[in-house]
């Protein structure tokens, strides 16, 4: 089942979910200018686990140009996680 999405605040462009034992976030970044800023524009997806106090991942490819492909990644890596989750990988 799809993530469902909610806007944190109004007037910022911060979006969160949590689903079973993960929280995660989309959050828009305009582009900045300027010395020291090399940050691109874009919709930064990113996880973490929930009730375990660890910051946040970012997940691979973020920034993405756009909300739904930021989302189609948050969903992927809740499948990928939730995979490990039922057939852990075998320690050699």
């Amino acid at each position: 089942m799809p993530l469902q999405f909610h806007r944190v605040f109004e007037k910022m462009k911060i979006w969160s979910v949590s689903s079973g034992n993960y929280s995660f976030t989309i959050s828009y970044f305009d582009s900045l200018s300027g010395p020291g800023f090399r940050r691109t524009s874009g919709y930064v997806a990113s996880w973490r686990p929930l009730y375990q106090g660890h910051g946040a991942i970012k997940i691979v490819g973020s920034p993405f140009k756009s909300f739904d492909e930021a989302k189609a990644a948050c969903d992927a890596m809740l499948k990928d996680l939730s995979d490990r989750r039922e057939n852990p990988p075998e320690l050699v």
